[in-house]
């Protein structure tokens, strides 16, 4: 799912004035947008009462878990709505809605015991809230991002192409609190996708009163442990403790305001504050600093997420080279970016899979990774060459990027990097939901963005170059090989041999340089130091339920 002034950094190769002078623009910029920014005082707390200030990196785009497409959605929509399963304090996998489940010989049926259970609106949920909302994200109709996440269903892929008919789907109600899921194969990772929210239930008696406006304020239902009560846009939003909420006398906090917050320097100096208790991110190159005045709240770990940059293939001629493609990855300094823009432990990526993922095999890199920085620039120039670009003739497009500020400087960096081989680039900022959209749309050249793994799995990366992906395979990657080894892998049964399989398909989607992968990501948060119940984890998810305040 998809996220200062620095000394010291020139470089010992060609072109440090004009990576300079680029990233001090940047800089710049992200520091008028904190000047610009209007400040907020901390809300007045009920008496008696408990309330948490979230800040949660952007605006969240919808709180539709079938339409959802970003990690701060989910923020907010996974203490809004539970699935059969769900993330304890650590992110590690318990059970959820479902409190048992078992599996057919074959890995191909699966039965969840549902427990008892209210919406907030006090009607019960049952099995066949979870059948609707899988028959409802596999609508073309619904045109859900994630229904690929779902094709794991008997006929799932058929129904979302109108094959076939939403009964014939492989799920099936066998009565109010037992759901049978029938598989197209062995998924034995079932589970841990049930955590997501493609696979979350919906209140079908309140979607079907109120359509696509069921989740307005005035009319959103959910059952989990806190209900929406207002959202206010650009501002924040605001929840409360659900009574209905099957473990209701569990949950601390009896009030959550999730802000957006794009600024993350701003951001920070509002954890600072004590106006925000938490802000689920901050510009990685201010972490000395950040740990000097703020000991103790500067929260990071490894993450399960790539940085990488997407090719628009569809649309830009140059890109359907993979000479062209293989000249921009490897002009790229991403030891240059994570040592000296980053600086908080993110790694060079030369793969797509990140360190950390279950069930896999390491090995697939690019086959150009271990050549020195001068002989990847020196091979890049001759590769443009070839594809007819130079001096005469000289490459151009536009680099789109959320404008948060890493992201910018990520841009800025890679467009230095790419002057230095007669690349001229364009740095165009979007707030991110906007970015987002276009390239769903394809309205970009080159993009910039983080996958963070929507369940832990390899299959969650390495799904996106799939052919039938959609909307997320930002770069329309296609290939039959590919596919057919990720397909292999779906139907393979041992552990190593599928993990093998994997791992052929990633090496020959680097080969094509499908994607440029930057770094490896690093969960960077803030939390308050009276704040209790946080846990890191590879996952970065951190739900309310779990979180409590010191007594004072």
């Amino acid at each position: 799912m998809l996220k200062s002034a620095t000394p010291a950094l020139s470089r010992t190769h060609a072109s440090p004035i004009l990576r300079t002078v680029g990233l001090i623009f940047a800089l710049i910029a992200a520091l008028g947008l904190s000047a610009c920014q209007k400040t907020a005082s901390r809300p007045a707390c009920p008496v008696g009462k408990m309330c948490l200030e979230y800040g949660n990196n952007s605006e969240v785009e919808t709180l539709d878990p079938q339409k959802s497409t970003l990690l701060d959605d989910f923020s907010v929509i996974s203490d809004l709505i539970v699935g059969l399963t769900t993330d304890g304090p650590g992110a590690a996998r318990i059970p959820g809605m479902a409190t048992s489940w078992e599996t057919s010989r074959d890995g191909l049926v699966w039965t969840f015991h549902l427990r008892e259970a209210l919406w907030s609106d006090g009607v019960p949920v049952t099995a066949d809230d979870f059948v609707y909302a899988y028959q409802r994200i596999l609508n073309p109709k619904t045109a859900s991002i994630y229904s690929y996440l779902v094709y794991i269903l008997k006929n799932g892929q058929a129904l979302n192409e109108g094959k076939v008919s939403p009964g014939e789907l492989g799920a099936k109600a066998l009565d109010a609190r037992t759901l049978q899921l029938t598989l197209e194969h062995p998924a034995p990772y079932l589970p841990e996708i049930a955590k997501h929210q493609s696979f979350y239930p919906i209140p079908k008696h309140v979607v079907e009163k109120w359509g696509d406006a069921w989740t307005q304020p005035a009319h959103f239902v959910g059952n989990g442990p806190f209900r929406l009560m207002s959202w206010k846009l650009g501002d924040h939003i605001e929840v409360t403790k659900s009574p209905t909420f099957y473990e209701a006398e569990k949950v601390c906090f009896d009030r959550v305001n999730y802000y957006p917050t794009n600024d993350s320097v701003m951001a920070e100096r509002r954890v600072l504050k004590g106006e925000l208790d938490i802000n689920t991110s901050f510009q990685s190159n201010r972490i000395d600093r950040i740990r000097a005045a703020m000991p103790g709240m500067a929260r990071t770990h490894v993450s399960l997420a790539t940085s990488y940059m997407s090719f628009n293939t569809r649309d830009i001629a140059a890109f359907k080279d993979v000479r062209v493609r293989r000249a921009l990855s490897e002009a790229v300094d991403r030891e240059f970016i994570t040592g000296k823009l980053m600086r908080s432990g993110q790694a060079a990526a030369y793969a797509f899979v990140p360190p950390g993922t279950a069930n896999y095999r390491y090995g697939a890199h690019t086959y150009w990774a271990n050549l020195t920085r001068a002989q990847r620039v020196m091979d890049a120039k001759k590769l443009l060459s070839q594809a007819g670009y130079g001096p005469e003739n000289p490459l151009s497009f536009e680099i789109k990027t959320p404008n948060n500020p890493d992201s910018i400087l990520i841009s800025q960096a890679v467009q230095a990097d790419w002057a230095e081989i007669g690349v001229r680039a364009k740095v165009v900022q979007n707030e991110s939901q906007i970015a987002f959209a276009a390239f769903r749309m394809r309205d970009f050249d080159v993009g910039v963005m983080n996958w963070y793994a929507d369940f832990n799995d390899a299959t969650t990366f390495l799904g996106l170059f799939k052919s039938d992906t959609g909307g997320q395979n930002y770069g329309d990657y296609d290939s039959k090989i590919y596919d057919s080894l990720l397909d292999a892998a779906d139907h393979e049964a041992d552990i190593d041999r599928r993990a093998d399989l994997l791992s052929q398909a990633e090496q020959i989607m680097l080969n094509d340089e499908a994607t440029i992968p930057l770094f490896f990501v690093v969960n960077r948060n803030l939390v308050a130091k009276d704040i209790t119940g946080w846990v890191d984890n590879a996952e970065n998810f951190h739900r309310a339920r779990w979180l409590c305040r010191k007594p004072g």
